[in-house]
């Protein structure tokens, strides 16, 4: 509705500044008057012509057409609209890393320690890393990955997102098996394709090490306080 008083203001500025001649006016539900040349109707839109162009309006907005020249009735105030103050936006609180990761945990149900631990083995909270292969971000989103994941790695919120997505399809697709978490870091780190070949954790330092640290983070987040 708020878009029907904008498009009717924005014809109503645009045919005032129109120099009156001889024609008609279209009166609307609220009173005002268009002047036009002439009009037609298909019944549910009605087209007023003038010199210039042309405007077409919902039929339900006029009411009447009256020639040029009639006496304009003396507008009436009807019963008032009170207005309230508008609402003012909450501030905007940009989110630390941390707490990027821990929305993230709550959108796919995954534990909020899991998936900080992840983000700090990743990229140590540092939203602008990028590693030597090209992994972008908080959660180190290859781009085909994140293109995959319909996020865009630049984006530290989407980043986030898109890597606890990633961790909870890789933990539903070795649902069942005993080594669910551990497997579904290793792919993580390494691909799914690369604990497929080696059927397990592949022998690679680098994804070993991995595991162990984000296992380790865990652990002692989730330990005694």
């Amino acid at each position: 509705m708020r878009g029907s008083f904008h498009i009717i203001g924005a014809v109503l500025a645009l045919l005032a500044a129109i120099p009156s001649q001889a024609g008609e006016f279209a009166v609307l539900a609220n009173g005002s008057r268009l002047l036009a040349d002439r009009h037609d109707s298909d019944g549910t839109r009605v087209r007023l012509f003038y010199k210039g162009g042309e405007t077409s309006l919902p039929a339900s907005l006029i009411v009447r057409f009256e020639e040029d020249g009639a006496p304009e009735p003396t507008p009436t105030l009807k019963t008032p609209v009170p207005l309230q103050p508008a609402p003012q936006p909450p501030p905007l609180t940009p989110k630390t890393p941390a707490q990027m990761a821990t929305a993230a945990a709550q959108a796919f149900a995954l534990p909020e320690a899991f998936v900080r631990s992840v983000m700090r083995a990743e990229s140590g909270f540092q939203p602008l890393a990028i590693s030597p292969k090209g992994a972008i971000g908080l959660m180190q989103l290859m781009p085909d990955t994140a293109r995959d994941l319909g996020v865009n790695p630049h984006d530290p919120e989407q980043n986030a997102l898109g890597g606890a997505k990633y961790l909870h399809d890789l933990l539903a697709r070795y649902e069942g098996n005993p080594d669910q978490v551990i497997l579904a870091l290793a792919a993580y780190n390494a691909g799914p394709a690369a604990v497929e070949k080696y059927h397990g954790v592949p022998p690679y330092a680098e994804t070993r090490q991995y595991i162990w640290r984000v296992v380790n983070q865990w652990v002692k987040e989730n330990g005694p306080r």
